[in-house]
């Protein structure tokens, strides 16, 4: 029985004396090998999983390039190391096409082997990591995020796809929506997970101890520096080094950030002596990069050396479906916390927590939760438990709408007045009965005016979720058109 610790590896060569030196190039890495020494064998073995292949070009029996077209249209090949003799540019490119992770020509060292081979296996592991979590229906997040909200699930999709790459990412969002989380997800997601991860927030730090933070000082270089320090750059190396609110860092220190940046090379504070490292680096912000270069407070040469990958962070609303979803998680959480009975949120209370515009995010959201938890005990959330704030947003008529029973949803409709000419209360003969569709439609239109044109408002008020107004909408577009 194969050692599930052990990679998978898959050796098509039919030279059994490079065979074995390759095996032993190989010996002291976590690598199960499994040798073909032909196309047939090959095409055999590869029934079964593997996490890397090394494919000869030149076998007896059949062109590689051949197993390596078959292998290219399988939904999830494992990546394929293409090692032959005869290497030029036109068959490197040929095999690239058809989905080679890596080209190497014979003969090669045992570390350029064994560093291809460790490449294309933390490719793989990741791969398969983003595939089963994108394959997962039950699942309602991703990396510690929460929430299916068709922008969140964008964000995901660029954050398995930016993860095992080095290039810096630069994350735009509000202040509570996730961005360390997202940095951290880069990170945990990346092959630089076992190495460190080190956040540096550029606004709490004072702007004279910034330097120092980043890059570290020696023993007398400034008042209170009584010993050597090592900054954030040198304890990130191996790992990835987060710069967080990065537009509020001053413009000298930029310019420093941007030489470490190019050629991850500084100097600690009062040192003359130039120290190398490798990091990989996540900036983030909540303010508009672009507005800040055009101000003059962030170097544009250093903002388009960090926005490599953009990833842009929706605020709360915007993430209409998310609300409850993510409340209900911090619920759970924080009553088991605190030994608390709450199971649910009432109806009225989540349409209230719907309707709410978030200007705090998830951070707002969680903290909310946590003070009710710790406040009040019951088994349900009810809208008399909500801060204040929540009461007082409402307009009165969306606030009848929010404690009409959703039991009787027309138990006003004889003194309520009409949302739009021709609703229900205007009704007095046969001939005013309107179809039940239109009367729907009606009803979800005036709440969506009240709401200033707001959806996700319109939804909790009404008690359904915004995906069904939006489907609806689309239904009446179409018959519209």
């Amino acid at each position: 029985m194969s050692d599930p610790a052990r990679h998978r590896l898959l050796l098509v060569e039919d030279s059994r004396s490079l065979a074995r030196t390759y095996e032993q190039y190989l010996r002291d890495e976590p690598f199960e090998i499994v040798a073909a020494e032909n196309g047939a064998d090959a095409i055999s073995e590869l029934a079964q999983p593997f996490d890397v292949v090394l494919l000869d070009l030149r076998l007896p029996d059949m062109d590689g390039m051949d197993i390596l077209q078959r292998l290219n249209e399988r939904e999830n090949p494992p990546p394929v190391i293409v090692i032959t003799a005869h290497g030029s540019i036109n068959i490197a490119v040929e095999a690239m096409r058809l989905g080679a992770f890596e080209f190497l020509v014979k003969p090669f060292s045992a570390e350029r082997l064994t560093f291809a081979v460790r490449h294309a296996t933390d490719r793989s592991r990741l791969a398969a990591s983003a595939e089963a979590i994108s394959e997962d229906r039950d699942s309602n997040g991703f990396a510690g995020f929460i929430g299916n909200a068709p922008k969140m699930r964008a964000v995901y999709k660029t954050l398995k796809m930016a993860a095992p790459s080095k290039a810096t990412v630069f994350v735009v969002g509000e202040s509570g929506t996730g961005k360390e989380l997202a940095a951290n997800a880069v990170h945990e997601l990346s092959p630089r997970s076992n190495g460190p991860f080190v956040a540096i927030n550029c606004a709490a730090i004072p702007k004279g101890l910034i330097e120092s933070e980043i890059f570290g000082h020696v023993r007398g270089a400034f008042t209170g520096a009584v010993q050597d320090r090592e900054g954030a750059a040198a304890r990130a190396h191996g790992g990835t080094l987060f710069l967080d609110e990065i537009c509020e860092m001053d413009l000298d220190l930029q310019s420093k950030l941007l030489r470490f940046v190019q050629t991850g090379s500084f100097e600690r504070v009062g040192d003359n002596k130039t120290r190398h490292v490798d990091v990989r680096f996540v900036c983030a912000t909540n303010q508009n990069p672009m507005e800040a270069v055009k101000e003059g407070r962030f170097r544009e040469d250093l903002f388009y050396r960090l926005h490599v990958i953009p990833i842009q962070l929706p605020p709360l609303r915007e993430r209409e479906d998310d609300v409850m979803l993510i409340a209900d998680t911090f619920l759970k959480h924080f009553a088991k916390e605190e030994r608390k009975r709450f199971r649910r949120f009432s109806a009225d209370a989540a349409a209230a927590m719907v309707a709410h515009n978030w200007p705090g995010n998830i951070r707002e959201l969680q903290n909310i939760v946590r003070s009710i938890t710790v406040l009040y005990d019951g088994t349900e959330v009810t809208p008399d438990m909500l801060p204040p704030i929540f009461h007082m947003q409402q307009p009165a008529a969306i606030a009848r709408a929010a404690t009409t029973s959703s039991e009787h949803p027309l138990a006003d409709a004889a003194t309520a007045t009409p949302a739009i000419p021709g609703g229900v209360a205007s009704w007095t003969s046969e001939q005013d009965i309107l179809p039940l569709d239109e009367v729907e439609r009606e009803a979800i239109e005036a709440a969506i005016n009240i709401c200033g044109g707001n959806i996700g408002r319109a939804a909790g008020f009404l008690g359904v979720s915004p995906s069904t107004i939006y489907r609806k909408k689309q239904v009446w577009d179409a018959r519209d058109s």
